[in-house]
C-alpha cells in the first residue's frame, strides 16, 4: 500500500491528526494582526459566516444521504448541484474556521491540504459509486458537476423520507464547524488570560 492509499483509507483519523497538530500550534501562537487594524474583525467575520454555510450544508447533504450512501444513488437536494456537495461544504468550513483564527495562513494552509489531499478520495469514491451502480452513475456524470455546484441544477422532491437513527449520527460530524469556533475563542481567552503563553505570531 503506498502513502497516498493509507491517506486515503485512514481519511478520519489522518485528519484528526492534522486537527490536532493546529490546535498544539494555536495554542502557543497568537494572531500578528492583532491591534494592526480592522482586518482581524474581517476575517473573523467572514469565517464566522463560511462556517455558518458550511454548517447547513452538511446538515442539508445529511438528510439526502444518511442511510442511503451505499443502498442507492443519490441525485436529488444538494447531490443534484455537485456529485460532492459534502466535500465543497467542508472545504468553506475549513476555510471558514481558518480564517476564525484572525490569520492568513491557517485558513491558507487549510485549502491548501484539502486540494492535495481530498481530490483523490472523492476520485476514489467515485470509482466505487461507478461500480455500485454502473450507468446511472455515469448519467449522473455527465449532468452534474462533480465539486463546485451548479445551484441552477437545484431539483428537490417534495418529500424525503429520512432515517433518524443514521441523521443523529451524522448531525454531530455536521456541528464539528461551530464547536471549533468556541474552540478557539476558549484558546484566545486563555492567551489573554495569561494563561497559555504565547511563543510566536501567525499572520
Amino acid at each position: 500500500m503506498t502513502l497516498g492509499q493509507c491517506f486515503r483509507t485512514q481519511r478520519i483519523k489522518t485528519t484528526n491528526i492534522c486537527i490536532g497538530i493546529v490546535l498544539v500550534i494555536l495554542m502557543f501562537s497568537t494572531s500578528g494582526w492583532e491591534g494592526k487594524g480592522s482586518l482581524t474583525t474581517v476575517l473573523f467575520l467572514m469565517g464566522t459566516v463560511m462556517v455558518g454555510i458550511a454548517t447547513v450544508g452538511r446538515l442539508w447533504c445529511s438528510i439526502y444521504i444518511s442511510g442511503y450512501k451505499n443502498d442507492q444513488l443519490i441525485t436529488v437536494g444538494p447531490y443534484s448541484i455537485s456529485r460532492n456537495p459534502l466535500y465543497f461544504f467542508s472545504l468553506l468550513g475549513s476555510i471558514g474556521l481558518g480564517m476564525d483564527t484572525e490569520t492568513l495562513i491557517i485558513p491558507f494552509v487549510a485549502a491548501l491540504g484539502f486540494l492535495i489531499y481530498y481530490p483523490s478520495v472523492i476520485e476514489q469514491e467515485e470509482n466505487k459509486l461507478q461500480k455500485l451502480h454502473g450507468e446511472a452513475f455515469d448519467a449522473y456524470c455527465k449532468t452534474t458537476p462533480k465539486f463546485w455546484p451548479a445551484f441552477s441544477k437545484l431539483k428537490e422532491p417534495e418529500t424525503y423520507t429520512v432515517k433518524p437513527a443514521e441523521f443523529r449520527r451524522r448531525l454531530f460530524d455536521s456541528l464539528w464547524f461551530v464547536w471549533g469556533i468556541g474552540i478557539l475563542e476558549m484558546i484566545e481567552g486563555l492567551h489573554e488570560n495569561g494563561v497559555l503563553v504565547t511563543l510566536f505570531k501567525l499572520y
